[in-house]
């Protein structure tokens, strides 16, 4: 072969190797970008934009030439994110096995990430409320032999403190959905608990050297201080000073099963599999317009108010205060009913003298 054939195809190797060496360290970059952005959704309960973030981060995960940058961690948290904001949806599975609820497949993740926690009280404190809120939505939704199933599950999968398994177990015998128990390990401490774990993790994990970088190019184009309050709220999730950010519920998602080769989308229990695919645009409009359909065909047929639905607003008015009518919404099921309709309701219970 031509000796200047030889150089020309040295050159072009070393030149393909160092360009794949960048496009990891550029790869590195989007996905702490995408982590930060998603920890931040999160916090803010926004579905919409945590799920637009993943609709990147899960491209970037499924593309071979990308996956040398990618933080196999950070892939196992936002999977753990994502079946935590699915938490009260028992018709969205991860896992092949079909009884396994949003949450219990949120536990497994959870096991894995033991050691991601720097404080050991923090990780037995979210393993005890994802145990207890596993078995509180499925009491909420009166679904008795689920929450029995989920215990056993638990017993068999997990690591948890007897007196806990022993208190669950007679919640679930007695059917008591609204003990002092559940209560005090509630949904939204769960979320508050984990946002302390994701803050904690963005203080010895800094991921916003491309969020600052942007910010920069950002300021000087748009005469500065366009992006300034959300580069502050997004830079400070990294910072100990600022740990006493306000904490959201969230709603739902989806990611990693417990079968790490398969990631990103749950399927309903009439589907028991997790698929690769994600839907498409027109798919997801498609199953939008069913699901309004169905809501809608529900509230023409919604019976009257029962003794069941006025202890949901009773005790969530308790525990929010009257006004709270989205808070309360997140934490019982209404069976369609909107916040006007709770504050109606509210004033009839007011009027009749059922309520002080």
């Amino acid at each position: 072969m031509d000796p200047e054939q030889d150089n020309e195809s040295a050159g072009e190797s070393e030149e393909d190797g160092s360009f794949a060496r960048v496009t990891a360290v550029a790869t590195g970059w989007t996905v702490d970008f995408l982590f930060l952005r998603m920890c931040r959704s999160f916090k803010k309960a926004d579905l919409e934009e945590f799920n637009e973030g993943l609709d990147t981060f899960e491209a970037i995960c499924q593309n071979p030439s990308l996956k040398a940058g990618l933080d196999d961690e950070k892939v196992m948290i936002v999977a753990f994110l994502s079946r935590v904001m699915h938490g009260k949806q028992l018709d969205v599975q991860f896992d092949e096995d079909d009884s396994v609820t949003p949450l219990m497949s949120a536990a497994k993740m959870w096991s894995n990430l033991k050691a991601t926690v720097a404080d050991t009280r923090l990780f037995n404190n979210v393993t005890i409320l994802l145990l207890a809120q596993t078995v509180a939505v499925c009491l909420e939704r009166g679904q008795r032999s689920s929450a029995s199933s989920a215990l056993k599950w638990f017993e068999s999968n997990n690591e948890f403190p007897q007196n806990v398994r022993v208190k669950l177990t007679t919640i679930v015998t007695q059917k008591e959905t609204y003990h002092p128990f559940l209560m005090s390990f509630s949904f939204k401490r769960l979320l508050e608990t984990i946002q302390s774990y994701l803050d904690a993790y963005l203080e010895r994990n800094p991921c916003d050297y491309l969020l600052k970088e942007a910010t920069k190019v950002v300021q000087s184009s748009q005469n500065g201080n366009v992006l300034e309050d959300v580069v502050k709220e997004n830079c400070c999730l990294s910072r100990q000073n600022e740990k006493k950010m306000t904490r959201c519920l969230i709603k739902k998602r989806q990611l990693l099963p417990t079968k790490i080769a398969d990631l990103w989308k749950p399927d309903t229990c009439k589907k028991p599999y997790v698929s690769v695919r994600r839907l498409s645009k027109t798919e997801l409009s498609q199953k939008t317009n069913r699901s309004t359909s169905q809501v809608s065909q529900t509230q023409r047929t919604r019976k009257k108010w029962t003794s069941t639905l006025d202890k949901y607003l009773k005790a969530g008015v308790e525990r929010h205060g009257p006004g709270k009518w989205a808070q309360i919404l997140k934490d019982y099921d209404f069976e369609g009913r909107t916040g006007t309709m709770l504050k109606d309701r509210w004033r009839v219970l007011l009027r009749a003298h059922e309520v002080g």
